[in-house]
């Protein structure tokens, strides 16, 4: 049997830590501000949204809110970013992803400044985790990273499997692997024998988007699994990437969804707020 990692637990632990250094901030008359955009009507990101705003408030951070309507052009966005990036308020900017198809997401990224980039999407922030330099690391890998720290499970010299390779979660969650040395392999779409492949690694992060992808054939005993995915099935109930019911008994350690991986993606980005704020 798997013990369970409690992301709800273990994040509202790290809200609990954080108000108290809000509470420090706003003492010396500096309030912590996040600015969200958000572009058009998406269900699911009106849900995220309205959860960081509970998480601000929580907290003690001020949450500006801009939802801009989807026929926005993108000279409009990008002076809205540039707008935010002069104002002094405002510590972190965040833009809420997916936007309408005609707008370049990428510029708009990169257009954030670096200071800012509590996401961690500006190519700064990555380059710097590349090499190993405080950055600013996206928030769902930030908070796999501190989940594995808070239950002691050992990284270095363990070999990693990654499956998905995106630009949020596959690619960043690998280089924050590597770089407490683990030997990382990332599997997605195109690789051959991905089963054989999954079936060595010691710790295995699954971010690949499809519903119970990872199954108990392909886990070896004693692995630790990281369940990124989020996914509803037919019962429009919340499953993950991994078969959790038949990979669990095999695990050494397991994420659950929900309650795993979600709460501490939140709480990743409140702790950026903060670090921003004080930088």
């Amino acid at each position: 049997m798997a013990t369970i990692i409690n992301g709800k637990e273990l994040a509202q632990e790290i809200r609990t830590n954080l108000k108290k250094d809000v509470e420090e901030l706003r003492n010396n008359g500096i309030i912590p501000k996040l600015a969200v955009i958000m572009v058009g009507s998406d269900k699911a990101s009106e849900v995220y949204v309205r959860n960081k705003s509970k998480a601000c408030n929580e907290i003690g951070i001020e949450f500006e809110e801009f939802l801009e309507d989807s026929s926005i052009t993108q000279k409009e966005l990008l002076d809205l970013i540039d707008n935010l990036n002069e104002r002094e308020d405002v510590h972190g900017i965040l833009l809420q992803s997916p936007i309408p198809d005609h707008l370049n997401i990428r510029e708009a990224f990169n257009r954030i400044s670096a200071k800012k980039d509590v996401d961690g999407f500006n190519p700064i922030n990555v380059g710097k985790l590349v090499i190993g330099e405080d950055a600013f690391i996206s928030c769902t890998p930030y908070g796999i990273m501190k989940m594995l720290e808070a239950y002691n499970i050992p990284v270095e010299g363990k070999r990693a499997v990654v499956i998905g390779r995106s630009n949020i979660v596959g690619k960043p969650v690998s280089q924050c692997l590597l770089n407490k040395n683990a030997t990382v392999t990332i599997c997605h779409s195109k690789t051959e024998n991905i089963k054989e492949i999954v079936k060595e690694a010691d710790i295995i992060v699954a971010a690949v988007g499809k519903p119970k992808f990872v199954t108990e054939d392909m886990v070896k005993k004693g692995a630790v699994v990281i369940d990124v995915g989020i996914n509803r099935n037919e019962d429009g109930k919340l499953v993950g990437d991994v078969d959790f019911e038949h990979v669990e008994p095999k695990a050494s350690y397991i994420t659950p969804v929900p309650g795993g991986v979600g709460p501490m993606t939140v709480a990743m980005l409140m702790n950026n707020v903060v670090k921003a704020t004080k930088q």
